[in-house]
């Protein structure tokens, strides 16, 4: 069963910026080439941070706020502002980008890379090799792709994949239906093992959101086999003669 990988979907093309490159031109590279952030890289192409138009935003409500002479008092604020001070003094990329940069491998799986983005609430992730050198980004958009297929197609794979090919199930055994996305399983199988494996593997499925089990089975062989009590053979002994 295919799975889509980040490989396939990411841009090659990468504008990136090093430690050194200024501020001003940082804001110039996202405006010119209308993107969100980019990558920071050494002189082996190592992604150093990454920088999005939410830090220069910060940077330059920072150095407002400097200027003002405002002041946070509040503890719980303090390494913020630590923060804050740093990106309102920053004058060039190394300075201005969010570290660690959280990167992703090229054979990972387009819904893992997915995962990462949500769990991390960021837009683009730098695609590094074995060496971690940069070889491309993904963005939302890029993974996005992946999830805009109709539900028919869904389907079909479901069946043609799943269904017949790796679980070798007869036709119609399994009813399958999609709506937006969300795949509905109904039928009988043999065993009620194969079932959680179907799921799973509908689950797999590129453009999958959500899938609803309603299969059921035949044999319930999850359960260990009901013990029966040994029938024990009498045996008359006759006395000699």
């Amino acid at each position: 069963m295919k799975t889509s990988k980040v490989g396939e979907v990411m841009t090659s093309e990468v504008i990136g910026a090093r430690q050194e490159t200024p501020f001003k031109d940082v804001a110039q590279l996202l405006a010119r080439h209308h993107i969100s952030g980019l990558p920071v890289v050494d002189a082996d192409d190592k992604v150093l941070g990454v920088i999005s138009e939410t830090d220069l935003i910060r940077r330059q409500a920072a150095k407002a706020e400097r200027d003002r002479g405002g002041r946070f008092r509040l503890p719980a604020l303090r390494r913020k502002v630590r923060i804050a001070a740093a990106k309102a003094r920053a004058m060039t990329a190394g300075q201005l980008m969010s570290t660690p940069a959280i990167t992703v491998h090229p054979e990972q799986a387009v819904a893992d890379a997915a995962r990462v983005m949500e769990r991390h609430h960021i837009e683009r992730l730098p695609v590094v090799d074995e060496e971690d050198r940069l070889i491309g980004i993904a963005t939302r958009r890029d993974l996005l792709r992946v999830f805009l297929r109709t539900d028919e197609e869904i389907r079909q794979e479901i069946i043609d994949e799943v269904l017949t090919r790796a679980m070798c199930l007869p036709p119609h055994t399994v009813i399958v239906s999609v709506h937006d996305g969300t795949a509905t399983l109904e039928g009988r199988l043999e065993r009620r093992s194969d079932i959680p494996l179907v799921v799973q593997l509908t689950w797999r499925v590129d453009g999958v959101v959500g899938v609803m089990n309603s299969l059921t089975f035949r044999i319930d062989d999850t359960r260990p086999p009901e013990k029966h009590p040994s029938h024990r053979v009498a045996h008359h002994w006759l006395p000699e003669r």
